[in-house]
């Protein structure tokens, strides 16, 4: 699942940066009827001249033509490559961030428990000595909060005291949080790289815009305007990267110290079932 989901966001990327290939095989192919076209007037004219009769000069058709060669590039892939090289390094941060973002998305989706519901079951379970039906209720049950209760009472069934118990709870509950905030390292790298990278580009179009006012002779909008296009795009797709991922990054956090109190206020109200339940070594 984890390895489709950097795969997907990797094809897309590919397809888009593909159009253009076709593109050109489409404008290509015009080229040449265009051609064909041309070539039968010319023979046709020729024909009349040499008959000495006066016909209608053919109209050419109108071939609708694009700038840069012949290339119809879709707006997306125009804007990208406007921006410059700096343009793929935000790309493949964007495509990490996304793939990041998904899959704790769904790691997280799939942490949440109803914790209410879990504990009167587990609670139900110690009130009436059934300890081993307690486990069996926290080994079936998905997310990191039954795994911490889970390692609480096999101590207690295992008649160890309250201190015991609570160490085993304390270790479990770290190799859970280290669990649920694996990769936002990594999401929070994308959202503070981005704009860096997107400042550079605009000093590298800078840097260009004024190497082209240096060598020219008279100076005008049109020599600047490609540096500057670029400085701009840069720094604008920075942003765009950086601000969704800070956001998903903040909720990811905001989430996970939710599952931490949550942790929290089940591991203190099962330890009072146990002492209250006599269920704790001495």
């Amino acid at each position: 699942m984890k390895r489709v989901l950097y795969v997907v966001p990797v094809m897309l990327i590919v397809m888009m940066l593909a159009g253009p290939a076709s593109a050109q095989m489409e404008d290509g192919a015009a080229t040449m009827a265009e051609a064909t076209v041309v070539d039968t007037a010319v023979v046709d004219t020729t024909a009349a001249d040499s008959l000495a009769v006066p016909i209608e000069e053919p109209v050419a058709p109108i071939v609708e033509t694009t700038s840069g060669g012949g290339f119809r590039t879709s707006g997306l892939v125009e804007f990208f490559n406007k921006g410059g090289r700096f343009m793929w390094a935000l790309l493949a941060l964007s495509i990490l961030g996304l793939a990041v973002t998904i899959e704790r998305g769904i790691t997280l989706r799939k942490a949440n428990t109803d914790v209410r519901k879990l504990m009167e079951r587990v609670v139900g379970a110690l009130k009436k000595g059934k300890t081993e039906d307690a486990l069996a209720i926290c080994a079936d049950t998905r997310g990191p909060i039954p795994q911490i209760l889970h390692a609480g009472l096999l101590k207690a069934a295992r008649g160890k005291n309250e201190k015991s118990i609570e160490k085993s709870i304390e270790t479990a509950g770290i190799i859970e949080m280290s669990f649920l905030e694996r990769g936002l390292i990594l999401l929070a790298t994308v959202a503070n790289v981005a704009p860096l990278l997107g400042f550079l580009g605009t000093v590298s179009g800078m840097v260009s815009a004024f190497e082209a006012i240096a060598q020219a002779e008279q100076v005008s909008a049109k020599l600047v305007a490609s540096g500057i296009s670029e400085a701009l795009i840069t720094t604008m797709t920075g942003l765009i990267i950086a601000i969704p991922f800070q956001i998903a990054h903040n909720l990811y956090v905001q989430r996970i110290d939710r599952f931490v109190v949550e942790m929290e206020d089940s591991a203190s109200e099962m330890l009072d079932t146990l002492q209250d339940m006599n269920l704790i070594g001495k």
